[in-house]
């Protein structure tokens, strides 16, 4: 285990330690930040905050859509997770376009598409459209998912590589607490869900006119024969003292991968992953992590955050709206949190240290649940006009059932022991019972129709559980993924690599969020939440086996961490063609022909 610093790679630890701990005999960074550089990483970021408004506002925005179109559960889930199967194809597509017309073109394609697709839902008659508005947007946010860490990571000099590309991970908290306080601004209103929907083409829109005036990345520039515009970037970029030595390593790179190139005959980039040895298996790790990401739970706990909060019990929308702003506040301290431990402590200790604890807290969800569970109210009163509802005996089965829901009174805001009952819900008026006490004609300011939640004293665990696990999570295991991803790859691969992982990443994070509701009705809430556990703990163990420390490495460096053992339980080192490569005569070098811009 490394216990020092070594000194040419620690300017990014120093300035951590200068703006986290406030030592003023730490020395200010020789090659501050260009201005360029600094534009560059805020316009790239915001497709961050595209991606963390879109999650944060649909948690809002689902109740009031419940009740706008009477969504079933199936529909609910649908509306929430469509976003993500297209996000899925996005990623896949972004790959290809990252690679064939450019990192910058395709964050422009990806901020226009999901501007559009957000003022279609902000404008549509019918749940339809807005399932169509839905699945525009998730293309967009799949392209920029893909393409924008990697657009960050590649433009950025070493020292300061990670806590650039944080900044897409605080643009998605930022996005996401912008989007809970939007939420509780508008859910006073019944139209507010439109606002809500439609203010998310505003970060798109300022990005869209943004990147018409960024430069592309260097790498990418290089790999098309571009050299001198790549140089001249670069320079820009990242300044004088850092251009010479960054350029020499990236057209030594590109070099050797056109040696790559030609002795694989002109095969596919997929074909030439299968035959790299050390880039297949960075490809198993990019699409493992990207899996655990999502089987932790993270896009089940923020998009459906407000639902979860009625689950526990809570009444208002406007409390749980500006409950799910609490949470959301978390999810930023914990994101700046990563901004000054990533370059101070690597990705790898703060990914496994941070992911034990999302661990317990899912556990203790689950304990919450359970606990709500066994204290849910009686059904005291069956109805015998309400079928299979009237043969209930619980709350907690009444309100499983889709077509079910609680009814009871309710006295200084507190349940009344023996007054509830189980009620068919009216399908088109889910805020109403078919008849009973709960039906439109018949309900007062005292009766209470509970159709997704069971009143109980153990709603704060729920909340204090949610931020239990927000803040690990945020502060660690979502940011780091997102460091790491891109770095995985060499140049010639990035594009797939990086796409493929996110696009594993988003068809995981489909089937979790669209199973979740309906799995709490299969095998209960705390059941869910047990499940999420078990799956991060054998995540737990992946990344200690095989994920490696890419901090202070050159991305043309990473791709040979694969070629050493992960951990002492993963065997010996391999040989690949890298290894073959690098002893080759440096001087040999293929021409690379220069395009004008």
């Amino acid at each position: 285990m490394e216990m020092h610093r070594i000194k040419a790679n620690s300017d990014l630890d120093e300035e951590s330690d200068k703006a986290c701990y406030g030592k003023d005999n730490i020395s200010v960074m020789e090659e501050p930040l260009t201005r360029l550089l600094k534009i560059f990483t805020f316009f790239a970021a915001l497709g961050g905050a595209i991606f963390g408004y879109d999650i944060g506002v649909i948690s809002g925005a689902v109740i009031q859509l419940r009740r706008e179109f009477n969504l079933s559960t199936i529909w609910t889930e649908v509306i929430v997770s469509i976003t993500v199967g297209t996000a899925a194809i996005g990623s896949t597509l972004g790959g290809f376009l990252s690679d064939s017309i450019g990192r910058r073109k395709t964050v422009l394609i990806g901020s226009g598409t999901f501007a559009v697709g957000a003022v279609l839902m902000g404008l549509t008659p019918n749940k339809e459209l807005l399932l169509i508005g839905r699945m525009i947007v998730g293309i967009g946010i799949g392209l920029e998912g893909m393409v924008v860490p990697m657009y960050i990571g590649e433009s950025s000099p070493p020292r300061w590589r990670g806590a650039l590309v944080q900044m897409v991970n605080i643009c998605v908290a930022g996005g996401t607490m912008a989007a809970s306080i939007v939420n509780g601004i508008f859910s006073y209103y019944p139209w507010g869900w439109r606002a809500m929907l439609g203010i998310a083409s505003i970060p798109g829109i300022i990005q869209f006119i943004g990147f018409w005036f960024l430069p592309e990345s260097p790498r990418w520039l290089v790999k098309h024969g571009r050299i001198e515009k790549a140089k001249e970037t670069l320079k820009r970029l990242v300044g004088e003292a850092e251009t010479e030595r960054e350029f020499d390593e990236i057209v030594k790179v590109e070099k050797m991968q056109q040696r790559i190139r030609q002795e694989m005959n002109g095969a596919s980039v997929i074909s030439r992953v299968f035959n790299t040895p050390p880039v297949l298996r960075a490809a198993i790790v990019g699409c493992g992590i990207q899996i655990i990401n999502q089987l932790a739970g993270i896009n089940v706990i923020v998009p459906y955050s407000a639902m979860i909060m009625r689950m526990s019990g809570i009444q208002s929308d406007q409390a749980v709206m500006w409950m799910v702003v609490a949470v959301s506040g978390l999810f930023v301290v914990g994101q700046l949190i990563t901004l000054c431990t990533v370059g101070r402590f690597g990705r790898r200790k703060i990914f496994l240290s941070h992911l034990a604890v999302v661990i317990l807290a899912l556990i203790f969800l689950a304990i919450s649940f359970y606990l709500m569970s066994i204290s849910a109210p009686p059904v005291t009163y069956h109805n015998m006009l309400a079928g299979s509802c009237g043969q209930i005996n619980q709350c907690t089965s009444c309100i499983l059932e889709e077509h079910c829901g609680f009814c009871y009174i309710q006295q200084n805001d507190s349940y009344v022991p023996g007054s509830g009952s189980c009620l068919p819900l009216d399908v088109n008026d889910i805020q109403h019972s078919t008849l009973g006490r709960c039906a439109k004609q018949n309900i007062t300011d005292n009766i209470v129709w509970a159709y997704d939640f069971c009143p109980n004293p153990y709603g704060i665990m729920a909340l204090v559980g949610m931020m239990v696990y927000i803040l690990p999570f945020a502060a660690g295991v979502g940011p780091i993924i997102w460091i790491i991803t891109p770095e995985l790859y060499p140049t010639w691969a990035r594009g797939f690599g990086t796409s493929s992982a996110t696009a594993v990443g988003w068809i995981t994070n489909l089937l979790v969020s669209l199973t979740f509701l309906s799995l709490t009705q299969a095998i209960t809430r705390y059941g869910t939440f047990l499940v999420y556990a078990g799956c991060t703990v054998f995540g737990w163990i992946f990344i200690y086996c095989l994920v490696p420390e890419t901090k202070d490495k050159h991305l043309e460096e990473v791709d040979k961490l694969f070629e050493e053992p992960f951990s002492t339980c993963c065997g010996k080192p391999q040989g690949g063609i890298y290894q073959k490569l690098d002893n080759s005569d440096e001087d040999e070098i293929l021409p690379v022909s220069d395009e004008n811009d």
